[in-house]
């Protein structure tokens, strides 16, 4: 049986050292982490097979945590400990929190400390549901942290570097300490267990097994948060949290069940020049060998998941991590049964994209084989999009930032041989009419044998905003005989695609009221370009107004940060709508504004600079909106640009 554990937390909190410390208790130091993609680390502790998913710390890589905790029996937090850092942990607490994984907390790097242990945790609480339970007391020597005590067993460790700590008395200046902290630990576990309710009302001791006990099942529920102490760079700390990972942590056949009894999980796959796909593999039947039926079609070869030079896995136990070669009909991010695919759970919800670019190869002969390349690429994250604009013709690449966009192109690059240009896409601008014009429109060609001939009357005006295009007639007297008003009608929606202004026409009325036929020469055609050009020249002369997208934003950002936010927002001619506590996020504040479309180009970049590279949003069109003035006159005059090229 393998157990697995995933750690997350903010850059530079120490996480990649954290799973090497864990590694190094009984083994060898792993291979260095990719800077921007997930590693994977297998050990061994206290004859138990472990895997250990180091996500990466920026959150344009959150979906990289988000697969890796699908498939984890446990989620360690690691932050720094600064009280004054705590709102950088307070993205990776809400993803936790999100996904009802049993998580941890360790706070890293208890050496260079020089705040109380309280101060961090009553900083972390602020951004958690859950409670936040100490479970250690540091042992201080002058500014220096030697030690800790388990609030637990009452028992008190001295920390020696590169060697398992020495057990020690309590220090006699920490007994009123330790105490205090044992009390207030039993007090918050009480909360959910009567049995240990009733033996602080009667002032009894409870056992210390029965307290472990209670901590292994309240953090199997989801009940509490508790916290350790240590220090990776020193390995200080590391063998009691792995201690409680091994103890309290759910066991693969847990973790099993809250995957809908799946056979098996995956939580990242990456194409490989030479080798192509590869899958990463959590194993949760009894066990999985290369040819094993699973998501309805068989398992290619099995190898490490780690190391530059993966061995091969004859069969993966319960638990067991892998990847899997040939196995084109497994993805990321997905949970298989042997026959198909099981409903992913409900909290499973992929990362939308924040920040749209458009893509192009640079070598025209390239084209094909990057639109094939980004689908690909796009089905192993699943925080990418990729659509074709039907305006503009370009590939639009919806990505999580600057360093999430990079890593495309250099895979693009590595894997597929494309070398790539990125420039900026801006939702599309609409033109509409502010008055009413009355146009009489004659269309009369004749070139030897039939002719054509097609004469329409009729208005072109403002609709209400959003009701779109319509058309009418009130033809009387047959000028215009009924076979041809669909024609006319044809026309008027053609002439709609490119205004005066050169963008796409939208909330206009047109009405057809008088016009003339010839009985040889009038048909369809005639009367389709008659419309078309008569309202062309009606938008013309109805005097046409720039439209510009507007967009409802959802800010997500921690409290302290809000304030910040108002000047961002007004600087991009944001307008705000107001602002709430988020209901299932502790903490964070939602703040909700229009912005126009061309504010999206750079509001990831702005929002992340306001919040310490924290915040997110949500887009969703909401309206256009008319635009004056110089900004509406410089966007016209790149669009004719535009148009003369093409």
């Amino acid at each position: 049986m393998t157990r697995c554990v995933a750690v997350i937390g903010p850059s530079a909190a120490g996480k990649s050292e954290l799973i090497d410390q864990m590694a190094l208790l009984e083994g060898k130091r792993p291979s260095a982490p990719p800077p921007t993609d997930l590693r994977c680390v297998g050990f061994s502790y206290l004859d138990e097979g472990w895997a250990a998913f180091d996500c990466p710390g920026s959150l344009e890589f959150a979906q990289s945590a988000l697969d890796a905790i699908l498939c984890a029996d446990a989620v360690v937090i690691v932050v720094p400990p600064d009280p004054a850092q705590a709102v950088l942990a307070a993205p990776w607490i809400r993803l936790a929190e999100s996904v009802h994984v049993p998580r941890l907390i360790f706070v890293n790097r208890m050496d260079e400390c020089r705040s109380d242990a309280r101060s961090i945790m009553a900083a972390l609480q602020s951004y958690s549901a859950r409670p936040v339970i100490l479970r250690q007391v540091p042992i201080r020597e002058g500014e220096a942290i030697v030690g800790a005590v388990d609030l637990v067993s009452e028992r008190a460790w001295r920390y020696r570097e590169g060697a398992p700590s020495e057990l020690i008395e309590v220090p006699d200046d920490l007994r009123d300490r330790q105490a205090e902290g044992r009390d207030e630990l039993l007090e918050s576990l009480s909360e959910h267990d009567d049995w240990l309710l009733e033996e602080i009302i009667e002032d009894r001791q409870p056992a210390t097994g029965a307290v472990y006990g209670i901590c292994a099942r309240t953090l199997a529920e989801n009940l509490t948060v508790p916290a350790f102490l240590g220090s990776a760079a020193t390995g200080n700390g590391i063998r009691r949290l792995m201690k409680a990972l091994r103890h309290e942590a759910p066991q693969p056949a847990e973790t099993r069940s809250r995957l809908n009894d799946a056979s098996a999980a995956t939580f990242m796959s990456r194409t490989r020049k030479h080798v192509g796909k590869l899958v990463w593999i959590r194993n949760f039947a009894d066990s999985l060998s290369s040819g094993d039926m699973m998501g309805g079609g068989t398992v290619g070869g099995l190898v490490e998941p780690f190391g530059d030079r993966p061995a091969a896995v004859p069969a993966l136990d319960a638990g067991g991590v892998a990847s899997a070669v040939k196995s084109d009909h497994l993805d990321a991010g997905r949970v298989y049964s042997e026959s198909g695919t099981i409903e992913l759970p409900d909290w499973y919800r992929p990362f939308a994209a924040v920040w749209n670019r458009a893509i192009a190869a640079q070598n025209d002969r390239d084209d094909a084989k990057l639109s094939e390349a980004l689908n690909k690429i796009s089905a192993e994250d699943h925080s990418l999009t990729v659509t074709h604009d039907q305006e503009s013709g370009q590939i639009v690449l919806g990505s999580q930032g600057a360093q999430h966009l990079r890593r495309v192109q250099t895979t693009l690059v590595d894997v597929f041989g494309v070398e790539t240009d990125t420039g900026p896409f801006v939702a599309h601008y609409r033109e509409t009419v502010t008055q009413k014009a009355d146009i009489h429109f004659r269309h009369k060609k004749q070139s030897g044998g039939a002719g054509q001939f097609a004469d329409v009357k009729l208005t072109v005006g403002p609709a209400v905003r959003g009701d779109g295009f319509d058309f009418s007639e009130t033809i009387h007297g047959g000028s215009v005989p009924r076979n041809y008003i669909p024609a006319v009608k044809t026309g008027a929606e053609e002439a709609m695609s490119r205004g005066p202004l050169g963008f796409p026409v939208i909330d206009v009325l047109v009405n057809l009221y008088d016009g003339q036929h010839h009985s040889v020469d009038s048909s369809d055609m005639a009367f389709r370009i008659a419309g078309r050009g008569g309202v062309a020249e009606g938008l013309s002369k109805a005097h046409p107004v720039l439209l510009e997208p507007i967009f409802e934003i959802s800010f997500r950002a921690p409290s302290v940060f809000t304030g910040a936010l108002n000047p961002m927002i007004s600087s991009m001619r944001g307008q705000i709508l107001g602002f709430d506590r988020e209901a299932d996020a502790e903490g964070w504040d939602v703040v909700r504004a229009l912005m126009p479309g061309a504010a999206l180009e750079n509001l990831i970049n702005n929002l992340r600079s306001a919040t310490q590279g924290v915040g997110r949003y949500d887009a969703e069109f909401a309206h256009f909106q008319e635009l004056y003035g110089r900004e509406a006159d410089e966007i016209v005059a790149r669009r004719a640009e535009e148009n003369a090229r093409r």
